[in-house]
């Protein structure tokens, strides 16, 4: 298996841990990351959703399909 290089986000979180966080601090990481892909998810959905002007409706019929 080759080398692979980190992405610039997997060096900042190395930073992270050079600084000997403590259990609460790495939780509240973790949540605040969480937080971050989460709000991206939604807002890409919501894009989604209008680029394609997908309807409350239609939404409504596929959870019942």
């Amino acid at each position: 298996m080759g080398a692979h290089k980190l992405s610039a986000l997997q060096l900042e979180l190395l930073k992270v841990y050079s600084f000997d966080p403590s259990e609460e601090e790495l939780l509240e990481i973790k949540r605040m990351l969480a937080k971050f892909f989460s709000d991206r998810l939604i807002q890409k959905v919501h894009n989604s959703i209008q680029e394609q002007e997908i309807t409350d409706e239609d939404l409504e019929k596929w959870l019942n399909e």
